[in-house]
C-alpha cells in the first residue's frame, strides 16, 4: 500500500487513535483483498464499537481519513471511491508480448449449455466490486443498479431475459439492497419491470440480502428509518422504525451469500465439460507465443510468395 505525505499536520490523541484504527481495519482487508470505500470502512467502526452510529460520526471519519491520507499515515490506495473511475486506453507495440498471456482471452461461454440463466444485481455502486469476486469466479453478468434503474436499463435488461427465456432457459435474477423502505421496495420493482420488458412473469427474482434474518444473525449497527420517504409507512408497519444498510455486512458476508445463489443453480457436469474444453483450447494459443519467433520467420519468409 502506499503512503505519501503532502502535509505536515499535528492530531489531537483522538484523530490520532482513529487514523490507527483505520490503519489497522484496511491492512486487515487487504490481506483478504478488498478495498474499502469510507462507508465500509465507516460500518466497520460502528460494528466493532469503536464510534456512534451519527451522520457526525461519519463526517468525522471522513475528515480524519482525509487529513491522516495527506499526512502520509494512510495509504492513498487503502479507500476508494467507486463513483469516479478514470477510463484510460490500452497500447503496446511488442508484438511478441502481445501474444503473452493471449489465451486467457479465449473462453468458453460455460453458461450457454446450462438450462438457467443468471445475473446479480446490488443496489449500491460502491457495493459493486463485492459483487464482482463471486460472479467474476463464476461468469455471472452483473450490475451496479445505482438505486432504482433507470427506464432504459431496465427495458435493456427485459430484452436480455426475454431472449434467453424464449431460448428455452429458465431465468433468475439476484438481488442484493439495503433493508430500509426504498431498498425493500426496490426488489418490487425490479419484479414488476423486469417482467413486464421480458413479456413473461416466468422469471425469478430472488432478494438474497439484506434481509431480517441476516439482521438476526449478523447485527449489522440500524439507522432510523427514513420517515421522509414516502415508502416508509409500509416499511415501519411491518418492520418497525430501524433499518440498515447492506454496506453493513462484511464483504466476504456478501460475498458468499451471492456465490451460495450462484452455485446451487449450476449443472456441475455440464460446467466442467465446458471448462476441460476451454483449457484445452487455450494450450494451443500458449503454443503461439512459445513459438512467436519460429512463427513470424516463417512467414516473413514466405512474404514475398
Amino acid at each position: 500500500m502506499r503512503y505519501i505525505t503532502y502535509q505536515t499536520k499535528k492530531f489531537s490523541p483522538g484523530v490520532a487513535s482513529t487514523i490507527t484504527k483505520a490503519n489497522a481495519i484496511i491492512k486487515e482487508y487487504n490481506a483478504k483483498g478488498y478495498v474499502l470505500t469510507l462507508r465500509q470502512l465507516y460500518y466497520q467502526f460502528v460494528a466493532r464499537g469503536l464510534i456512534e452510529n451519527t451522520e457526525r460520526s461519519y463526517k468525522n471519519l471522513g475528515s480524519a481519513v482525509n487529513d491522516g491520507r495527506m499526512a502520509g499515515l494512510l495509504p492513498w490506495d487503502g479507500i476508494e471511491d467507486r463513483g469516479r473511475e478514470h477510463h484510460g486506453t490500452y497500447s503496446n507495440e511488442d508484438m511478441q508480448e502481445v501474444f503473452n498471456g493471449l489465451e486467457h482471452h479465449y473462453t468458453v461461454d460455460t453458461w450457454a449449455r446450462q438450462p438457467v440463466y443468471v445475473e446479480a444485481w446490488v443496489e449500491k455502486e460502491a457495493l459493486g466490486n463485492v459483487l464482482e469476486r463471486p460472479c467474476g469466479r463464476w461468469r455471472v453478468p452483473h450490475m451496479s443498479c445505482k438505486g432504482y434503474l433507470s427506464a432504459s436499463a431496465m427495458w435493456r435488461a427485459g430484452e436480455r431475459f426475454a431472449q434467453q427465456f424464449d431460448a428455452g432457459k429458465k431465468c433468475v435474477l439476484i438481488h442484493l439492497g439495503d433493508h430500509d423502505p426504498s431498498g425493500i421496495d426496490m426488489t418490487r420493482d425490479n419484479i414488476d419491470r423486469l417482467r413486464m420488458f421480458a413479456g413473461t412473469d416466468d422469471l425469478e427474482i430472488v432478494r438474497i440480502a439484506l434481509n431480517m434474518d441476516q439482521v438476526e444473525r449478523y447485527n449489522p449497527p440500524p439507522n432510523p428509518a427514513k420517515i421522509t420517504d414516502s415508502r416508509s409507512d409500509d416499511y415501519i408497519a411491518n418492520y418497525g422504525e430501524q433499518s440498515w444498510e447492506l454496506d453493513a455486512l462484511e464483504p466476504e458476508v456478501i460475498a458468499r451469500l451471492v456465490e451460495a445463489e450462484i452455485k446451487q443453480r449450476i449443472d456441475k457436469d455440464i460446467w466442467d465439460e465446458a471448462v476441460a474444453e476451454e483449457k484445452e483450447q487455450r494450450e494451443y494459443l500458449k503454443r503461439f507465443y512459445a513459438e512467436f519467433n519460429e512463427i513470424k520467420e516463417f512467414l516473413d519468409s514466405n512474404n514475398g510468395e
